[in-house]
């Protein structure tokens, strides 16, 4: 297997070379390696040392650059594991080379997290993460860390994958992406109750390719059934762009009031917040003191994602003007109106056409379309 040295942030190490001319270079490696991952790894470097977990899990580490980069720049005991014998060869060169003291360990996640616990747990599989939750859960002392790049499935696109491995109901809307996000977040709220404990999402996010949860778990009861009380789903109207959310664990049956269509329910998602404002406070001051290779879209993900609205979806605006037969305003002028019209409005990471807002539709589409 021919090697090339990388460096991502302050760590180096060595990873298989890939045939840049396939369609997906990271598959055409025997060991998978995504350089466009590079945010996620950075923002999870940026986030530790905030939480000062005892311990942490890398729970699938292919060449082992996550746990590597945890205990290099982080400070924090590492455990990297996998069960594939090609990658924990890998692995094993990459620390002893970096002369860190990390554990490795062939395993599979699911038997490991079965006799062993971790005061935190990333999961961070090819695909879904769906057959590692449960595992994830019993083995997380505090928090579960989870990336899933199965997008397709959790934002509706593939319909019935969606439902097998999540047990929801998504729907390819606008807001997809959210949808997606908040379906992933409550199937793990769901996993969690089942242990009575809850879920305190930390920092949550998508981006392009993936969806990213940082999670704190709570135990007792209590935890688990303030958890569960915070999902829900949103009901959405197929013939126009109203839609409402509903907190319950079972869906009503409910109508649009514009056009007499029964909503479709998607979900169960979570309907709560997706961030602690303190942590992106804290983020962001630790970005002035620190230099990962994304910080420029870290800090533009960080001002959209604390200034959301806690709203569990959100309104393609260019969407609505094609339906209205308008060119779209600027999106501050569409937010301005609607502020104007006594509704909060804001901007979010999801879209940069989003616009996230409590306000009516018909206050919406106002600001959209009716002057110039």
């Amino acid at each position: 297997m021919d090697l090339i040295e990388t460096r991502e942030g302050t760590t180096s190490f060595l990873v298989p070379v890939q045939d840049d001319r396939a369609q997906f270079p990271p598959g055409s490696a025997p060991i998978f390696f995504n350089r466009r991952m590079h945010l996620n790894r950075d923002i999870t470097i940026l986030l530790l040392p905030l939480l000062e977990p005892s311990d942490y899990l890398d729970a699938m580490g292919a060449t082992g650059i996550r746990g590597l980069r945890v205990a290099n720049e982080c400070g924090i005991p590492v455990t990297i594991s996998d069960r594939d014998p090609v990658a924990i060869e890998l692995i094993t060169r990459n620390v002893e080379r970096s002369g860190l003291p990390v554990t490795v360990v062939q395993r599979d996640v699911n038997a490991l997290l079965s006799e062993q616990s971790f005061d935190a747990v990333d999961l961070d599989p090819f695909g879904t993460p769906a057959p590692f939750i449960d595992a994830g859960v019993k083995g997380t002392r505090r928090f579960l860390f989870v990336t899933a790049t199965d997008t397709a499935p959790l934002c509706g696109a593939h319909l019935k994958a969606g439902i097998r491995r999540y047990n929801a109901f998504p729907m390819n809307t606008e807001y997809h992406s959210e949808v997606g996000l908040r379906i992933l977040l409550g199937f793990v709220v769901r996993a969690t109750a089942r242990y009575d404990r809850g879920v305190e999402p930390v920092f949550c996010y998508a981006r392009e390719h993936f969806f990213r949860l940082h999670t704190r778990l709570l135990r007792g009861t209590t935890a688990a059934d303030d958890s569960l009380a915070r999902l829900g789903f949103v009901h959405q109207c197929r013939k126009c762009p109203y839609r409402e959310e509903e907190r319950s664990m079972f869906p009503s049956t409910l109508t649009c009031p514009h056009c007499g269509e029964r909503l479709q329910p998607i979900g169960p998602l979570w309907l709560g917040q997706l961030h602690s404002g303190n942590i992106l406070a804290n983020l962001q001051q630790r970005l002035t003191t620190t230099e990962p290779g994304s910080a420029k879209e870290i800090t533009k993900l960080l001002d959209l994602c604390g200034g959301e609205l806690p709203t569990s979806s959100h309104y393609d605006y260019h969407v609505l003007a094609k339906r209205l037969g308008c060119s779209p305003p600027n999106i501050a002028v569409v937010l301005n109106r609607i502020c104007e019209a006594g509704y909060p409005a804001t901007r979010t990471h999801f879209s940069g056409y989003g616009i996230k807002t409590e306000a009516p539709l018909p206050v919406i589409l106002d600001a959209i379309g009716t002057r110039s």
